[in-house]
């Protein structure tokens, strides 16, 4: 039907464009004069263009999209370069070219559009650039790009849907933070150590990927020689600081600054040596193991970047109902945009049983909390349970205080 009405059109025009030559001759010859065969003559180089037009193929385009790399970080610019190549050089008088962007990226703020007017003329190569000025982290897909031909009459267009793929990955932006594991110490309650994380060198207990700092001392040459890449001794450790970070995804304003904290927290976690774990609840149930090195880092932050607010279940819900919170002995990080009393409670039951609870409450810049939040702080801290207001751009303040808040 679609390639029926196509041909009808086409067939349409031409006859429209064949009348309006006789129209313009039999004017000439009737009229007679300089004024109507000049207007013949005129007229008939644009009507044999679109004729030519008419017959003209989009086929024999390429379109490429040069991107500069496909991986990213939230809120970097994007510049896309995309050429057009073909076989003749049959003169264009215009090309209209689109890139068909996701939802995604159609409505972030560029520089320059997405969409250009070209006039490519006899050019048998031509290319233009836009650029997106802030990346939205997730994952985006780049599909297709929309070309238009057409004569200056109007009276001949074409266009053609190109599918050209790419994708990039936009990762969480983070910011640099010194992490300090808290720990409990005897009539001291809960302070913050500065002391890269200390294990037991005289117990081997396995072996682990080398990270960056680890002793030449530690390396296990055996294992190393098995699996083809360097691997280190892991030890016991004297005192646990493996860490467990919760990440609350029911739906918040504060949600995109709750995971790019995360993504710096986890990041600081495993840049001083401690193994860290992740839990997410959102359109599904997602746990990492407990685990150091650069691997568990890049498998982080590739779920951070692809993370969505689809929660059903408030994050006190999440707590009572996980049952990987209860399996561990080891520290406690909760990452959220809101509290509340049950919040608290189920926090508190949490720190009695398995180990130390420090809750970090994600707030917009230079929002302070309301006097609702300041109550339930202080429950929290006669409950044992640390809260941590962090501001939207300044999340270095968070380990830059021992005392509670």
């Amino acid at each position: 039907m679609k390639k029926g009405l196509t041909l009808f059109t086409k067939a349409w025009k031409l006859t429209v464009l064949i009348f309006l030559i006789v129209l313009t001759f039999s004017y000439a010859m009737f009229q007679g004069g300089y004024v109507s065969w000049f207007l013949l003559y005129s007229f008939l180089p644009f009507a044999g263009y679109c004729v030519f037009l008419s017959f003209y193929s989009l086929k024999g385009l390429k379109v490429k999209r040069v991107l500069p790399k496909a991986d990213y970080n939230a809120g970097e610019p994007l510049k896309v370069t995309v050429t057009v190549t073909r076989r003749n050089s049959f003169p264009l008088f215009y090309l209209l070219i689109a890139d068909q962007l996701d939802d995604s990226l159609q409505f972030t703020p560029q520089q320059k559009s997405a969409k250009a007017l070209l006039l490519p003329g006899l050019k048998k190569e031509f290319s233009y650039n836009y650029i997106i000025n802030e990346l939205p982290r997730g994952e985006h897909f780049f599909h297709s790009f929309s070309l238009r031909i057409g004569d200056p009459l109007g009276l001949f267009e074409k266009e053609k849907t190109f599918t050209v793929e790419n994708k990039i990955m936009v990762y969480p932006a983070y910011s640099e933070l010194i992490y300090r594991p808290f720990e409990h110490q005897y009539d001291q309650g809960m302070t913050a150590s500065r002391e890269r994380v200390q294990r037991d060198t005289s117990m081997a207990v396995g072996v682990r990927d080398y990270q960056p700092g680890d002793r030449f001392s530690w390396i296990n040459w055996k294992a190393s020689a098995k699996r083809n890449e360097i691997m280190t001794k892991e030890f016991e450790q004297r005192q646990s600081n493996d860490v467990v970070i919760v990440m609350d995804c029911f739906p918040d304003r504060h949600f995109e600054t709750i995971v790019s904290y995360t993504a710096s927290l986890v990041r600081a976690v495993l840049k001083k040596g401690a193994q860290s774990g992740l839990l997410t609840i959102s359109n599904e149930r997602t746990s990492f193991p407990i685990r150091g090195g650069e691997k568990q880092l890049q498998q982080l932050f590739y779920h951070l970047a692809k993370i969505k607010a689809k929660s059903v279940l408030p994050f006190e819900k999440v707590l009572e109902t996980d049952g990987l919170l209860v399996q561990q002995t080891v520290s406690f990080i909760l990452v959220t945009g809101q509290i509340s009393k049950l919040l608290i409670e189920k926090a508190s039951f949490l720190g009695q049983r398995k180990g130390t609870v420090t809750l970090f409450l994600i707030k917009a810049e230079k929002e302070l909390p309301s006097g609702n939040e300041r109550s339930l702080i202080a429950v929290a801290n006669a409950r044992g349970i640390r809260i941590i207001i962090v501001q939207e751009g300044n999340f270095a303040a968070a380990f830059s205080e021992v005392k509670v808040r």
